[in-house]
């Protein structure tokens, strides 16, 4: 079964956890043993797998992709939104995860972000659960 979680981000670039709201569609399926799939229909934005105890790590990741891909380079795609592209490509859009006695297998610290490149914009993010 597919689920959707609707997003409506409010800057160019950011990062929104994602993780109680995955966590909850797992809850609600009874899935004891699976996997979960996340994924990003949108060519600017990614989903990620990083620290979210300290919000300081995906202000720093956010950081670092703005000065590796800066938005004003002559780049030639029209729209003007080819770094929001590149940093969805060097991102990645989709995660699958492990999902065991009902709950999803995270480290310690990790969350799952939601990385928006070309906002503010209305998101949707496809979760895609399979027992195993």
């Amino acid at each position: 079964m597919k689920y959707i979680i609707n997003l409506e981000t409010n800057k160019k670039n950011e990062s929104i956890e994602i993780t109680n709201e995955v966590k909850d569609i797992i809850s609600k399926s009874k899935i004891l043993s699976g996997l979960c799939i996340i994924y990003s229909p949108h060519t600017t934005s990614g989903i990620d797998i990083n620290e979210s105890h300290d919000s300081h790590v995906m202000e720093d990741v956010n950081n670092f992709l703005l000065k590796l891909v800066p938005h004003n380079k002559e780049y030639k795609h029209l729209e003007g939104n080819s770094d929001a592209h590149i940093k969805s490509s060097i991102i990645g859009n989709s995660k699958t995860l492990i999902i065991e006695k009902g709950k999803l297998v995270l480290g310690t610290w990790q969350g799952i972000f939601f990385m928006e490149f070309d906002g503010p914009r209305t998101r949707n993010v496809y979760v895609k659960l399979l027992k195993g």
